[in-house]
């Protein structure tokens, strides 16, 4: 959720007057002038602070026994990146999932809602690796029909880790990242969506679409900056749904599995993350995954990130 960055078309909400120390209220009581009725105003399309919803969180922690989540709002306006995770340690299977929404949050919350449910109703009895990887793709794609039918605007990148009888099963559309660190070595396990990849631009304008840059950012048909993602429906014709998905064996040098939005990548490289999370997991007596979280998400901050940071980090031996 990269990213390419993507747009987030956000509505200002309506600020009321008296926030303002220069209003029209106490020009007129200096004046003494009769007191006029304060009508609410939206901000005009020059303010440039968005006015985040006072009931928006500003960051979000969870933690289980063998992952860690911690998302931060970035300065664009309300947070619009969302999470999941299902986990059964006694089966040593577990789904989790990284959603990074724009043009608002429903669609970020939808997919977090269902994906879980459509990809396993997909997978059911399925155990060849080819099988497992048209399920998965089945489901996404059954999650974005019935968002479509929401009548909502918006999309969601999205990352997703399956975990099952031994195998990691990773998939994402858009531009939300998978790293796993094998003996302390980065290791991408996806490959963003952006406009501006070849096969992606190619297929794109075999569509009849166009892709072009603006201010150095590529972008389909001057607007999205993901190709791939649930939701979109202004742009389905071009922002497909469809999953490209990996698997792997989960074996004793699979350390852990870094999921993030693009908040994180846009300002942090594959090694750096790895490098950053490592001491928190690897070789000490009580991890810590939340602080691991946290530092990530710092860096980013630090480096200038303005999007939505939302990282988890889950420790792979706890499924072998």
């Amino acid at each position: 959720m990269t990213s390419l960055l993507p747009l987030h078309d956000t509505n200002p909400t309506p600020s009321s007057p008296s926030t303002h120390s220069n209003s029209s209220t106490s020009v007129h009581v200096k004046r003494k002038r009769p007191a006029r009725i304060q009508i609410p105003f939206a901000p005009l399309s020059f303010v440039d602070e968005v006015v985040k919803p006072e009931d928006d969180v500003a960051e979000i922690t969870e933690e289980g026994g063998a992952y860690s989540v911690y998302c931060k709002r970035g300065k664009k306006g309300a947070m619009e990146d969302r999470h999941s995770a299902v986990v059964d340690l006694d089966s040593k299977q577990a789904l989790f999932g990284v959603f990074d929404g724009h043009g608002g949050a429903k669609a970020a919350e939808f997919v977090a809602k269902n994906l879980y449910r459509n990809i396993m109703s997909k997978i059911e009895n399925k155990f060849e690796d080819d099988e497992v990887a048209e399920g998965v793709r089945d489901g996404y794609l059954a999650t974005d029909s019935e968002f479509l039918k929401e009548d909502a605007n918006g999309g969601a990148c999205c990352v997703t880790a399956l975990i099952r009888k031994g195998k990691l099963i990773v998939s994402n559309a858009g531009d939300c990242r998978a790293v796993m660190s094998r003996g302390g070595v980065a290791q991408a396990l996806t490959v963003d969506h952006k406009p501006s990849r070849k096969d992606e631009k190619d297929r794109i304008e075999s569509m009849g679409g166009y892709v072009d840059c603006r201010n150095g950012v590529w972008r389909i048909q001057g607007s999205l900056a993901v190709s791939r993602g649930i939701g979109d429906k202004h742009l389905k014709k071009w922002v497909v749904a469809e999953p490209e998905t990996r698997i792997i064996d989960i074996g004793p040098e699979c350390e852990f599995l870094i999921l993030a939005s693009d908040g994180i990548w846009d300002t942090v490289n594959n090694q750096e993350a790895i490098d950053i999370v490592r001491p928190f997991c690897v070789g000490t007596k009580k991890p810590d995954l939340t602080s691991a979280c946290k530092k990530l998400v710092g860096l980013s901050s630090t480096r200038g990130s303005y999007d939505d940071m939302s990282v988890m980090v889950i420790r792979l031996p706890n499924f072998i």
